[in-house]
């Protein structure tokens, strides 16, 4: 079976459709997110690249399935941080959807471009742009020298940068 070939991924979602949405079902608790969980996974198998024959499907759907649940709830936890962040600073929840979409997707970019940084390039980063420390404060915490502390942040400045400019 090639996942790349139509047909192909035809009959995988005939044969693997329900048995995948039970098991995302499980895992995420709503029919509902399942389903549309189930759609996007055989969406990616069918866009892949992937040529090699399937000896798993199961295996092999099973974890394009679970990288979209992990970005699904990584999803709900930057909407839930975005929402008490604004709690704490007494801010209206009374954003348009559309502002509200807008803004996680602007989050869900940034941490998605963090994310490819070293683990202390990010905590860098974050300490001086959200708590507003400066490299000498953020040397303690780090435990590293203020050097070190800007060659974090460059990481972090040339890496946003490389994506403003793609």
């Amino acid at each position: 079976m090639q996942p790349s070939h139509p047909e192909s991924v035809g009959s995988l979602y005939a044969e693997h459709r329900s048995w995948l949405q039970t098991w995302l079902h499980r895992k995420l608790g709503c029919p509902h997110k399942a389903e549309d969980l189930a759609q996007d996974t055989f969406l990616k198998v069918l866009l892949s690249q992937a040529s090699a024959a399937l000896r798993e499907p199961r295996a092999f759907l099973t974890t394009v399935a679970h990288g979209l649940v992990v970005s699904h709830w990584r999803r709900l936890d930057l909407e839930r941080a975005y929402l008490d962040a604004l709690a704490t600073q007494g801010q209206p929840l009374s954003a348009s959807p559309e502002d509200r979409a807008l803004a996680l997707e602007a989050l869900q970019q940034v941490d998605t471009l963090l994310a490819g940084l070293p683990a202390k390039a990010r905590q860098a980063f974050l300490l001086a742009r959200l708590d507003g420390l400066g490299y000498a404060e953020i040397a303690a915490e780090l435990g590293v020298s203020d050097r070190m502390v800007k060659k974090y942040m460059a990481q972090a400045m040339h890496r946003l940068l490389l994506n403003d400019a793609a």
